[in-house]
């Protein structure tokens, strides 16, 4: 015959403590939905709003994430070329140049620079790659390249400007303050103008111009400047006399300066004394053709 056992009820204790916890966590839910109610309700929009917002957030999301996944795929620089193509098919097709700017230098070389261009579909144009194709070009210091609607170039160049005359062994040749050549040049063009010549000459165009500017009075009568072993100056003025300078920068215009002062005292210019050499501070030493000989003769005539 079964026999029944009957368990122990649940203690008093027990049942107290366990009512004593759900008391609390429902407390504590309570008061959790209070704060977050009561943030929500201290924010300035409304939930209707706020739901809007995590909408938007999680749409740019998904868009965020379809782009970078479309990216990956080529489909934007597809969709570039399409554009591009569909814009050359209706005219906008790169077939006029606007060029400014151009005074000195060979217009003609400036369009066959950029004619490659000619038929691109605007939106495809490499405006920098363009431009700096031009800055390439000696007589370019500056370019400014831009598309106007539907087919034109814009095209604005800055020139260098010519300076001196460099003289090379089997040409003249222009070149500018930086030394940088531009153009051949004929003997009929290049009068009037300063040359230089002599190995690093082009390369100390700057340190030149601040010898001969310390006494402008005398750059009229200037013809040429020779560099002498890549250290220093020899003037040759118009009237075919050559000074020569020390080296160094500031030596050479301190000794530019006495010459001219000299030359206003006693009028050397023009004179008898073919070679003024002042390299040796303190010291003019001027050479005269023929006057070694003539003392040579006089001697031997006492």
């Amino acid at each position: 015959m079964a026999r029944k056992v009957k368990r122990k009820a649940t203690g008093v204790r027990r049942a107290a403590t366990s009512r004593s916890r759900a008391s609390k966590a429902r407390a504590a839910t309570r008061q959790s939905k209070g704060a977050v109610n009561t943030a929500l309700n201290a924010l300035p929009i409304s939930q209707r709003q706020l739901q809007g917002g995590f909408l938007a957030l999680i749409l740019a999301g998904a868009a965020a994430l379809a782009w970078m996944v479309a990216s990956a795929a080529g489909v934007p620089a597809l969709l570039h070329q399409q554009l591009a193509t569909s814009a050359g098919a209706a005219g906008f097709q790169m077939r006029n140049i606007d060029l400014t700017g151009v005074e000195r230098m060979n217009r003609l070389k400036v369009y066959e620079e950029v004619m490659e261009h000619r038929g691109t579909p605007m939106p495809l144009l490499n405006l920098a790659a363009i431009r700096d194709d031009l800055r390439r070009m000696p007589w370019v210091a500056e370019a400014r390249v831009s598309r106007q609607l539907p087919d034109k170039l814009v095209i604005d160049i800055q020139e260098r400007t010519p300076h001196a005359v460099l003289v090379k062994p089997d040409r003249l040749v222009l070149i500018d303050r930086n030394g940088i050549e531009l153009d051949p040049i004929s003997e009929k063009d290049a009068q009037g103008m300063l040359r230089i010549s002599g190995a690093g000459a082009a390369q100390q165009i700057e340190s030149l111009d601040h010898v001969l500017a310390a006494a402008p009075a005398l750059q009229p009568q200037i013809a040429s400047a020779h560099r002498i072993g890549e250290r220093r100056w020899n003037i040759v003025f118009k009237t075919g006399q050559i000074l020569a300078l020390p080296q160094g920068e500031d030596e050479a215009a301190e000794a530019f300066i006495d010459f001219a002062r000299m030359d206003g005292l006693y009028r050397l210019l023009g004179g008898k004394a073919t070679v003024i050499d002042l390299r040796v501070p303190d010291r003019y030493v001027l050479r005269e053709p023929g006057r070694a000989d003539r003392f040579a003769n006089k001697g031997s005539a006492e």
